[in-house]
């Protein structure tokens, strides 16, 4: 059995970073961003600080017998929204309720074991101050306070920029915006954008 939590970096995954001190991933864009002409002018406001990080261990599933090693990451996010109409102060959006909202998120997750629970593939048990993890023969067992359950079949880079994308939607609910996208890298070059458009205000 594994008991305890892992060092960041302690174990092999789909790329690794070392140390704590990754660069920032820039505004969601880049190769890949959806750069088309859009049908009517927009105001895009991008943030992307220096203290949008958080440091996890995961291990991501690949099928009901294939995963990766137990090992960390040291994430950063970006983030960015869009509107037509700014407000009679010249604003689109308050940057500090924005910033709130992924500083929020970040501290969340940071120095935890993320564990997905929509998993066919997993087994979670949570006995008391402790929670035990069993996947294809292996054993993990946790301080329970130490790890963050998600909404997710995977803890993989993917889902992780869609549930940050839903918890900061509902956050920005009732303003005139019309898309948020979140990017969240875990190596420096590597990263995931998810980009959708917010329900109607």
């Amino acid at each position: 059995a594994t008991t305890g939590r892992p060092k960041a970096d302690a174990g092999v995954g789909r790329s690794r970073s070392r140390g704590r001190s990754v660069r920032a991933p820039g505004p969601p864009g880049g190769p890949g961003y959806n750069t088309r002409m859009n049908a009517s002018p927009r105001f895009r406001i991008e943030l992307a600080k220096e203290d949008f990080k958080f440091s996890v261990a995961h291990f991501t599933l690949f099928g009901p017998a294939e995963a990766e090693r137990l090992h960390g990451h040291n994430y950063r996010v970006a983030v960015a929204v869009e509107g037509e109409a700014l407000d009679e102060r010249g604003l689109l959006v308050d940057f500090e309720r924005l910033k709130r909202g992924v500083r929020a998120q970040c501290g969340a997750l940071d120095d935890r074991i993320l564990l997905p629970t929509a998993s066919p593939w997993l087994t979670v048990i949570t006995t008391g101050a402790e929670v035990e993890v069993r996947y294809a023969g292996r054993r993990y067992v946790f301080p329970a306070a130490e790890v963050v359950f998600l909404p997710c079949a995977n803890t993989s880079v993917e889902l992780l920029a869609r549930h940050l994308w839903d918890v900061l939607a509902r956050e920005l609910d009732g303003l005139p915006l019309l898309s948020l996208a979140v990017a969240v890298e875990e190596t420096a070059g590597q990263r995931c954008l998810y980009e959708a458009p917010l329900p109607p205000s």
